[in-house]
């Protein structure tokens, strides 16, 4: 099989996953070429879909790979999806997506301490609006459910993994969690400002 078959049938194994994905590791199999041949042909598929005229990227996210839109063009899909009755995020919420966002896994107490104030309401929105999850339980009293964000964060963001999150100091103060926030969703006024 040549590569530009290969990069067929990833490109359609990608669409019929849908927001599952699929490992690098299935793919591999599923293709039979070794991970080496794959991280090539799945590069030069980026590349190709980094061309204007492409709507699609391939996106990376804790070893699988997933079809997703382009992060430029997340305004006119944000339009798209947003109903009329939708809301923006509360200061609240910002401050513990960007807690989860940095500390993940974390529990809802844990994000209570950082904030000083307690955060089941802005956790539960954002549960809601699908930017944060559940990603098991931690290893604790009472087993408390640890949090994280999905990938409708990083699409919602315009990131393609969280290494593109910006930096943070190393030794942020506590009191200084709520500037680190505003910091943070300050790249993504933009984004926001362009929806009003």
């Amino acid at each position: 099989m040549n590569v530009e078959e290969s990069k067929a049938i990833i490109e359609g194994v990608l669409f019929a996953s849908g927001e599952e994905g699929i490992t690098l590791k299935k793919l591999g199999d599923l293709l039979e070429v070794t991970p080496r041949e794959l991280d090539a042909i799945i590069e030069e598929m980026i590349k190709g879909y980094q061309a204007k005229e492409r709507g699609i990227t391939v996106m990376k996210d804790n070893g699988t790979l997933h079809l997703t839109t382009k992060p430029e063009h997340a305004v006119y899909y944000k339009q798209l999806l947003d109903s009329s009755g939708s809301t923006r995020l509360s200061q609240a919420s910002l401050e513990t997506l960007a807690i989860v966002a940095y500390q993940q896994p974390i529990t809802r107490i844990e994000i209570d301490d950082i904030r000083g104030v307690k955060s089941d309401h802005a956790a539960r929105t954002l549960v809601n609006r699908g930017l944060i999850e559940e990603k098991g339980r931690k290893e604790a009293i009472g087993r408390p459910i640890l949090y994280g964000t999905t990938k409708d964060f990083l699409i919602y963001f315009g990131l393609t993994s969280l290494d593109e999150l910006p930096p943070l100091s190393e030794f942020i103060e506590q009191q200084d969690v709520e500037d680190e926030a505003d910091l943070f969703f300050e790249k993504f006024t933009d984004l926001d400002d362009s929806d009003s």
